[in-house]
This record gives structure tokens, sequence and C-alpha cells, in this order.
């Protein structure tokens, strides 16, 4: 009888953190999602190049979860492996008088507040945004007119052989929720900062502005995966949603937030089925509306 993946990483890796057919709801943001067949935990960067090397060599190809915050995961579940890097990849340090490093692990929120406590100005934005450095930089998140493209100087990348590659400035290939990292195998690992001296005292009242702004406009009290939509050029998804009447609008369990039209949230059992039928009726309705074709911003997995 041949052996599990389960069973060939317990054996190959013995010393990694693995757990077999966990809930992907216990892990995502929005609480959806099957069981995956091996989730991983590295808590080193050696553990997660010996990982990599490993399953390249099975052929498997990992799907990676930061905090799960911009993801919607299949009802079903998913075959094979989950990577975690969330609460794992964990090491923060100033490299020197304007520079920050962070591994992929990190906390967005963590790694403001470690810029504010440096005194250095530049991430202000990233504090309420909720997921990791990995994610981030994946997405090149934004909020508040801040985006990674502007503070990212530099960032590891390991690839599935286990090797380590940098991409610097442009290499990165920002663009509106999107990075170079998202057509290439392999896994975020270190971003270094650049940012600005700063006055304390200033960087903590521009975040606790923005916290304000998000809590009085956002629905932060309901499970969810941030912003559903894109925002089209010359337009708002929010506002756009709203004009088509769909405001509150519901399937099974998911809504359009009454609170932020451009937020889709789980309002108590919803299925990961509910939410992308969800999604297609607003863009139907949306494009019927007002011409105007928008695009998913939530990553959406296929079991």
């Amino acid at each position: 009888m041949s052996l599990s993946l389960f069973e060939v990483l317990s054996e190959k890796l013995p010393s990694l953190t693995l757990k077999r057919e966990e809930l992907l709801s216990h892990h995502t943001s929005f609480r959806i999602g099957g069981p995956a067949e091996v989730m991983a935990f590295p808590h080193t960067v050696g553990e997660l190049s010996d990982l990599l090397r490993t399953v390249s060599a099975l052929g498997v190809r990992p799907a990676l979860l930061g905090a799960g915050t911009n993801v919607l995961a299949p009802d079903e579940g998913l075959r094979g492996l989950v990577i975690v890097t969330r609460d794992c990849l964990m090491c923060l340090e100033r490299t020197d008088e304007t520079h920050i490093a962070a591994l992929s692990g990190v906390s967005m929120a963590k790694l403001a507040i470690f810029a504010h406590e440096a005194g250095l100005t530049g991430l202000e934005f990233a504090h309420g945004i909720p997921g990791t450095v990995g994610g981030g930089v994946y997405m090149n998140a934004g909020a508040y007119g801040g985006e990674i493209v502007q503070v990212a100087e530099k960032t590891d990348f390991m690839r599935m052989d286990g090797t380590m590659q940098t991409f610097a400035g442009a290499a990165q290939g920002f663009a509106y929720r999107a990075s170079a990292f998202q057509s290439l195998p392999g896994v975020i690992v270190r971003t270094v900062f650049a940012l600005t001296a700063g006055n304390r005292e200033a960087i903590r009242a521009r975040m606790q502005e923005l916290a304000e702004k998000r809590r009085a406009s956002q629905p932060l009290e309901l499970p969810s995966a941030g912003s559903a939509f894109k925002r089209p050029v010359g337009g708002y998804a929010a506002a756009l949603i709203e004009q088509a009447g769909l405001k509150g609008f519901q399937v099974g369990g998911a809504a359009v937030s009454e609170k932020h039209a451009g937020f889709i949230v789980n309002r108590g059992g919803a299925t990961a089925a509910d939410v992308l039928k969800l999604i297609e009726i607003v863009q139907r309705r949306v494009l019927e509306n007002s011409g105007i074709a928008l695009e998913p911003e939530i990553r959406l997995w296929k079991g």
C-alpha cells in the first residue's frame, strides 16, 4: 500500500509541524472552507526550504496561506498540501536607520507598529490591513492612499527547489493589487521596507485616524475577506453595487454588507458556493446597470 502525502512528509521531515484534514475555515477570515489534506507550518526558512524541495520532488504544487484574509476556500477543501506562514515565519528587524526587514508571516499590523516604535513613517496605511507581509507583498496591498509598492525595496523569494532569489525595485512587478510573484511558483520569504524618519506622535495620530475611518466605514464585526472587488477604472465598486440596488442583498449566509457595499460578509453559515453565487449576481447586475465589469479582488481557490 502506498503512503499518503501526510505519511511521506512525516517520514521525510519529522521535525515539521503537520496537520491532516485541517479545516480551512479555521484559517481564513471568511470562516469558510473544507479540509486540507495536509497543512504544514514551517517555523524557519530552513524548514520551508526543505519542505519545498521535498514536495517539488514529489510533484506536489502547494497552496500558500498567510492570514487567509483575502481567500475564499472551497467547501470541499483541498487535496494536496497547504503551507501556512502566519505565526511561523515571524522575524522582524531594523537593519539600519531607515530600513526594516520582515519575514512573510509577520502581520501587517505588527509591521506598522514596529515602524511606529522605530520612529519611521511610510507604513501607517498598513496598520489596519488584516493580513501578513507575504500576502501584502503578493497582492500589493494598499489602503487610504498607501501601497506596498511605495515602501518595498526588495523581496527574497524562495523557488520550488529551495533556492532563494532577490527581486529589487521594479523587478517586484507591482501594479494595482498585483505583483510579479503571482505568476511565480514559490514562496515570498522576506521583504525589506525603505522608510523615512518621522515624528512618533504624528505617526501614531495618523494610524489612529485611519483605524477610526475603518471602524466607521467597514463591517469589521462580521467575517469577510476584505474588499470583494477591485476598484474599476473611473469609479468605485461599492458605489456601483449600491447603485445597482444590491446593498444588503443575500444568498444563503453570504451578503453584500449594508455598512460598505464593497464587502461581502458571512452572516452565519455561509458557504463558498453562496459567496460565488453572490459574486456572480453582483457582477451581472452591475454590468447591466452601469456597463462596468467588476473583477473579484478575493482570491478564489478551486478544490
